[in-house]
């Protein structure tokens, strides 16, 4: 009973930093204080997407990830899509049940598939890593192997989230869209048709061309159905980058490490990488004011997700390792266990705020969805650690 105590205490700690930062996220965004108003917000939101984000997935991938770690690591691409892919499940099924507006649909099939896999275990693991006698051993290897495996994390997560994710709520949704690297560009009657159309002037074209020209088209009538320029977001490029630098050992040596002659370069991103988790748990407090004000969602949607993501996607979880364990897929390290683990118990991702202000529509149900969804997650952030703790230790 005591070590149980003592694992709650531990996931409990964590936990208490992220609401703390997060209330005055809050306190800023009210209106007698008014410094992190809608117009901030959108700002600092833009910063992070650009700035913060790709800085904090490279700094972090390019310092703890190798050729032979990433070897070691080649199931946690195949988990995170799990997450993924059991979450669009699932959300598919709270739209099914519950029968939102269209304009909806895609938000809340890409809260219940898109989790927190960046920021929240960046705080977690490591105070996890401090506590003295934690079931994962020396706090200095616990925090370097598990900032590694937080940061492959992160960074397979924003590249989920800005292809298949993005693309999904964008086709679920009918709705505007605004492209992340051009200005304004509306695709509301290209998300009305199907991905790829055939008319029957086509048909009768399509006697008269090639082969090699039906394949062209069909291609086309894809990229443009599709917004396949999401693949190279901000993070999504700095995730390859880093994994480069830190896999290719002659470009590694002479970025990363005390004695590299560009360690500079690695010290300077590191930086501005350090402002991303501050900056995006602030945003967090001041979108839960503006959830507080509105009411454009359903509440049976609300809680269809609030079941999807804290119950059935953990219970899940917890199946998919624990089996992928016993089928010896994956190492016997605890610390590494318990990340995978994790991934399937984080709130819904704060990227699913920018998405819909790129969209243009769902901004306040986004709102109130992670007003309601980060609330609770300071029970599932601390009950879900605990029992996965015990589990893997």
């Amino acid at each position: 009973m005591m070590k149980i105590l003592d694992l709650f205490i531990t996931s409990l700690k964590p936990v208490v930093e992220i609401l703390l930062i997060t209330s005055v996220g809050f306190y800023l965004a009210l209106d007698g204080v008014n410094l992190l108003g809608q117009d901030a917000r959108k700002h600092l939101n833009n910063i992070v997407f650009y700035v913060f984000s790709p800085t904090l997935i490279g700094s972090r991938l390019a310092d703890s990830v190798t050729y032979e770690s990433l070897v070691k690591m080649w199931f946690m691409p195949v988990n995170v899509l799990f997450t993924f892919m059991i979450g669009s499940f699932l959300g598919w099924l709270v739209v099914v049940i519950t029968k939102p507006p269209q304009h909806l649909r895609g938000l809340i099939v890409g809260c219940s598939a898109a989790g927190n896999l960046g920021n929240l275990p960046l705080i977690i693991v490591p105070a996890v890593c401090k506590e003295k006698g934690g079931p994962f051993g020396d706090p200095e290897s616990c925090q370097k192997y598990g900032l590694g495996y937080v940061s492959l994390s992160m960074a397979i997560g924003a590249v989920y989230i800005w292809t298949y994710v993005y693309n999904l709520m964008r086709v679920l949704s009918n709705s505007p869209v605004e492209i992340p690297h051009d200005s304004v560009e509306s695709n509301y009657d290209s998300c009305k048709v199907p991905l790829i159309s055939s008319t029957e002037e086509e048909e009768e074209d399509n006697h008269k061309v090639g082969r090699w020209e039906k394949v062209k088209r069909r291609l086309v009538s894809l990229s443009e159905k599709v917004n396949l320029q999401t693949i190279f977001a901000p993070s999504t490029i700095a995730a390859m980058i880093a994994l480069v630098i830190g896999i290719i050992t002659p470009i590694r040596k002479v970025v990363i490490g005390t004695e590299a002659p560009l360690r500079v370069l690695q010290d300077s991103v590191t930086l501005v990488g350090d402002g991303a988790i501050p900056a995006i748990t602030l945003i967090i407090g001041g979108n839960l004011l503006k959830g507080m004000r509105s009411s454009g969602m359903k509440m049976s949607s609300i809680i269809g997700v609030l079941v999807a993501r804290y119950v059935l996607l953990p219970i899940c979880g917890v199946l998919i390792v624990r089996g992928a364990y016993k089928l010896d897929l994956i190492t016997k390290e605890p610390l590494y266990q318990f990340v995978l683990l994790l991934q399937y118990a984080v709130p819904p991702a704060m990227n699913l705020g920018t998405i819909t202000q790129l969209f243009g529509t769902g901004e306040s149900e986004c709102s109130v969805m992670m007003l309601w969804t980060y609330s609770l997650a300071s029970v599932s952030l601390t009950v879900w650690p605990t029992f996965f703790m015990w589990l893997v230790a």
